[in-house]
């Protein structure tokens, strides 16, 4: 493993446990050069999601392009990352419990909408303006009546 700070290839493993979630190992390493310490997460490697968008293209499914949509949605109110880290663990775990590799970006969206409702009103208008692609504010409207 690369060291962070001075990048010499080697580092030694000097705590190894499951990480909160129990979906990776946290590892606490220590560069064989210059000393620094540092964090990894290691995840096991499963197969790899396919996001099928409406225009019929796919792509792999990319969990850092997720939470930088939510952390956008979120912007200025109090939910912490970590609140959103598990909201993709969520998603992610319920989009493989169906055994399939892949899935609608329509379905994903859903998904991401119905949880993200129950943690903040705010980031959930914010989300599905974006994903919804509302164009007017009859649709922020509607979207809006639709919560009561």
């Amino acid at each position: 493993m690369r060291c962070v700070s001075c990048s010499h290839p080697e580092s030694k493993v000097i705590d190894s446990r499951p990480s909160d979630d129990g979906l990776s190992i946290r590892r606490r390493r220590e560069c064989l050069k210059c000393g620094a310490r540092f964090t990894t997460y290691e995840r096991h490697n499963e197969s790899a999601l396919i996001v099928i968008k409406n225009d019929r293209s796919s792509e792999p499914f990319d969990r850092s392009k997720l939470l930088r949509g939510l952390l956008i949605a979120t912007a200025k109110r109090d939910v912490p990352a970590s609140r959103l880290e598990a909201l993709i663990d969520d998603v992610e775990a319920e989009i493989r419990n169906t055994l399939r590799n892949e899935v609608r970006s329509k379905v994903l969206g859903d998904m991401v909408l119905e949880r993200l409702r129950a943690i903040d009103d705010v980031a959930y208008i914010r989300f599905a303006s974006v994903y919804k692609d509302f164009r007017n504010i009859d649709e922020f409207q509607a979207a809006l009546k639709g919560m009561n």
